[in-house]
Order: C-alpha cells, then sequence, then structure tokens
C-alpha cells in the first residue's frame, strides 16, 4: 500500500510539472503572436529608389569638331643633286644636316678644273668658227663680183653682136664677124653660170661656217653651264636635312647630296572616312576651306597652329579608303615635317541639337528621360554627332526633358530615381564634405551583421564596406542607406 501510494503521488507530481510546462509554452507562444501581431509578421515592403544624375535637354547651335591624326609635310622640298661628276672641294657654311641657308648661297662646290679647260676649248672653237665665217663671206664677196663682172662682159657682147648684125644688115659687115661675135656672147654668158656657180658654193660654205660657228657657241654655253652647275647654291631660303656630302668626297653625276625644305611653306596631310569628308562638302560638291587647328603634345605642352583646307587627293590611293586632305598651315612655328599631330577640324554648324554626355545614350540609340513621380521611361533618339566623351543629339522631341546623365544597369524604363541636378542643394556631397558620426557597439553590430547576411551584394563591395563599418567614424550618407535597407 505505501509502495502503490508513493507511486501515484510521483504520477501526479510529474503530471503537474507537465502541465507546468504546457502553459508556460503557451505563455510564450502567446507574446510571441502578440508581438508578430503588432509588427505585422514582417519588414514592410518598400520599393527601392535609386540616386541618379539627370541633365537637361537644351536646344542650342553647335559647331562640331571633327578630330583626326595627320602628318605635318612641306610644300616646298628640293633634292639638291650633284649636276657634275667630280670631288667636292667646297663647302658652303651651314651645310649640315639642320642648317639654315639663305636663297642663292652656296652649298658645295665640285672640282671645276676638267670644266673650266671645257670652257676654254668651247671658246677657241668659237674662234675658229667666227674666222672660218668671216674667210667664207671674204670669198663670197669675191665671186659675187666675179659674177657681176662675167654679168658685165655679157653685155658687153651682146652690145657687140647687135653692133655686127647692124652693119651686116647695111651690107658693111661681114658675116664672120657677126659669127666671132656671138661666139663671144655665148662664151660670156657660160662664164656668167661658172661664176653663179662659184658663188652657189661660195654661200653654201658661209652657211656651214655659220652653221659650225652655232654650234660652237652651244658648246661653249653648255660648257659654261656645268661650269657654273659645279658650284651647287639653294634655290630658296630653308634648311638642309639628309646631307650625304662631305670635302673631298667624290659624287657622281645626278647623285642627292642633300635635301632643301623650307620650314615656313608647311601643310598638314590627314585621312578622313567618306562619310566624315561628305560632311565637309558645299552645296556645289566643292571641299568648304573650314579652319583647322593642329596640336602636337610635347612634355606636357601643346604646340597649336591654325590653318584652313587646302585641297584634297585627286585619287583615294591602293590599299586605301577615305579621303587624303591637305591642310594649309597660317604660323607653323615649332613644327618641322613628319610630326604627327592631331588635327581637328570645325565643321558647319548645327542647329537645334543637345549636348549630352556619351554615357547618356545606349548602344541602340535610346536615352532614359525622367517622368511623373520621378520614374524613368525610355526613349529613341538620333544621334547627329559624338564628340569625344559627349553626343549631339535632335533636340526636337525632348526639348526642356531631362534625361538620365548615364546609364547603369540598375535603372530602366519604371524605375524611380531620385535626381541630382547640377548645383541642386541635394546633389551629393564631396567626400571632403560628407558628414562623418561615430556609433555605438549595438548599432555598429546590428549594420555589420546586416551587411554579412546580404547574399545579393557583391564581394568586393562587402568587404569595402565593412571596412568602412569597423572604424571609429563611419559616413552619415551610408549608414542612412543601409538602415533604409533594413526596414528600422
Amino acid at each position: 500500500m505505501r509502495f502503490l501510494r508513493r507511486s501515484l503521488t510521483g504520477l501526479f507530481l510529474a503530471a503537474l510539472t507537465v502541465a507546468g510546462l504546457a502553459m508556460a509554452a503557451w505563455i510564450v507562444k502567446g507574446a510571441v503572436d502578440a508581438r508578430m501581431a503588432q509588427t505585422g509578421g514582417s519588414m514592410p515592403a518598400r520599393e527601392r529608389v535609386y540616386t541618379a544624375a539627370v541633365v537637361p535637354v537644351v536646344p542650342e547651335t553647335v559647331e562640331p569638331v571633327l578630330e583626326a591624326f595627320g602628318e605635318v609635310v612641306s610644300r616646298r622640298t628640293l633634292e639638291v643633286r650633284a649636276s657634275a661628276s667630280g670631288r667636292v672641294v667646297e663647302l658652303g657654311e651651314n651645310f649640315a644636316d639642320g642648317g639654315r641657308v639663305a636663297a642663292g648661297q652656296m652649298l658645295l662646290r665640285i672640282d671645276p678644273t676638267d670644266l673650266e679647260d671645257a670652257v676654254a676649248l668651247g671658246r677657241a672653237d668659237v674662234a675658229d668658227a667666227e674666222a672660218e665665217v668671216a674667210d667664207a663671206e671674204a670669198a663670197l664677196l669675191l665671186e659675187r663680183d666675179d659674177l657681176a663682172s662675167a654679168r658685165r662682159q655679157v653685155e658687153l657682147r651682146q652690145t657687140a653682136l647687135e653692133r655686127q648684125q647692124s652693119l651686116s644688115e647695111r651690107g658693111v659687115g661681114l658675116a664672120a664677124e657677126v659669127e666671132a661675135a656671138e661666139i663671144a656672147l655665148s662664151s660670156a654668158e657660160q662664164a656668167v653660170l661658172s661664176a653663179r656657180a662659184t658663188v652657189n658654193a661660195a654661200e653654201a660654205r658661209v652657211a656651214s661656217a655659220s652653221i659650225a660657228l652655232d654650234r660652237a657657241r652651244i658648246a661653249l654655253a653648255e660648257s659654261e653651264r656645268r661650269l657654273d652647275e659645279a658650284t651647287i647654291t639653294a634655290q630658296f631660303a630653308g634648311a638642309l636635312s639628309d646631307v650625304a656630302a662631305l670635302e673631298g668626297r667624290l659624287v657622281q653625276a645626278n647623285e642627292v647630296v642633300a635635301m632643301l625644305v623650307d620650314p615656313e611653306a608647311l601643310e598638314v596631310s590627314f585621312r578622313l572616312s567618306t562619310a566624315q569628308y561628305a560632311r565637309l562638302l558645299d552645296q556645289d560638291g566643292g571641299l568648304i576651306p573650314a579652319e583647322v587647328t593642329i596640336s602636337l603634345d610635347v612634355a606636357g605642352l601643346d604646340m597649336v597652329a591654325r590653318g584652313r583646307i587646302a585641297r584634297e587627293s585627286a585619287a583615294v590611293g591602293e590599299g586605301q579608303t577615305g579621303r587624303l586632305i591637305f591642310a594649309a598651315l597660317d604660323r607653323p612655328v615649332g613644327f618641322r615635317p613628319g610630326d604627327f599631330v592631331t588635327v581637328r577640324i570645325e565643321e558647319p554648324a548645327l542647329e537645334g541639337v543637345a549636348r549630352l554626355p556619351a554615357g547618356a545614350v545606349s548602344s541602340t540609340g535610346t536615352v532614359l528621360v525622367l517622368g511623373e513621380e520621378d520614374r524613368l521611361g525610355e526613349e529613341r533618339v538620333t544621334v547627329v554627332r559624338r564628340q569625344g566623351e559627349n553626343v549631339l543629339i535632335d533636340a526636337a522631341a525632348l526639348a526642356g526633358r531631362e534625361v538620365i546623365a548615364e546609364r547603369v544597369p540598375t535603372l530602366g524604363a519604371g524605375i524611380r530615381v531620385r535626381p541630382l541636378r547640377e548645383g541642386a542643394e541635394d546633389a551629393p556631397p564631396t567626400p571632403e564634405e560628407a558628414a562623418m558620426i561615430a556609433l555605438d557597439d549595438d548599432r555598429r553590430a546590428r549594420l555589420i551583421s546586416f551587411v554579412e547576411g546580404n547574399t545579393q551584394m557583391p564581394a568586393p563591395a562587402k568587404e569595402r564596406i565593412l571596412t568602412q563599418l569597423r572604424q571609429p567614424e563611419v559616413p552619415q550618407q551610408m549608414v542612412d542607406r543601409i538602415e533604409a535597407r533594413m526596414g528600422s
């Protein structure tokens, strides 16, 4: 009986303990349910709002600048060649690479000994030819005198024949005398023919002597020219390059001994695509004399020169595309032929276009436009020009509206943003001006726990934010952003 009574007592106590535990669990559950009912059971759903910079679409008149790369060349470049072969006996002043010479200045002289001898022989040949011409002309005068004398003899013989014929008709003269007069006239006429032949021969001799004299004079002039060419002079003022002659060196005829470049007559050649070339044509299809600016970066300093488009190449060239353009430079101070320069061409002005950052326009030609309630919409635009980091679009459809300055993957149509305008009071603070606050341990722990538990945040960004959260002072803007996502 005692055992039974103790067993029942123990069972009663165990049942009473289980009942107490169940009551405690029920009370805890009720408290949790009440708490959950008060907080809604989950974090409140919030629309994510992104901060984005916007720019207005303002129509304006813009002069586009076309950028290309070109090479500086000289319009006046002369190959200095040796006109005769021989040994270089004298070099002119500044006859070296980069030497500046004046127009007509002596550059070099080739040994003129043989050429002087040729000139002396030529002068002797001319004197001999002149003497031959004088002798032939004197002989011609004598032969002409002989011809005149023969013709007078003919006249006399003719008169004598007529007198004998008159006497014979009157019966005074003899027939033999008339016949003798006729024979004498015939002999005189034969003498005239012989004199004429002699005169013709003398005239031919004079002509031949004159031709020989002309040939001698031509040979003398050529010898004198070759003697003058032994001294090479500068055709215009300029600078020398590629000098390949030394005193005492043997040079061959037509050998290039230097290059003479006019450093003031410079131009730049550059190649444009066909589309770019078409934008520089006027209504008649001619190339407009657009202004150009060339620049050369030298140790961080830009040498700049201005000019105008002068002409274009007549042919495209084998294996080439586009058009080769030449622009004359006004004052190319410091530039030299061969410089690789940047060329900027001022195109005709465009009206009714807006300038936007290049990142505002997608590859498909669309922009994100700020609409009602700061929600984004997507609009297609016409890109007129691309100017470095900016683009020019046709502003007719979007005039006065605002577009996102730079498109990012998180932004799209329908997304709500907090617009940041240039110069506005709500513009994002710079890193130097950002407010810093100190966190207590509990708040810091909750922020770190939330960031570590976020599985959608990229690892590099998470590591950067955690590093900042562990600092004594944390940016206020970052703390507000994290707590907004936590819903607290």
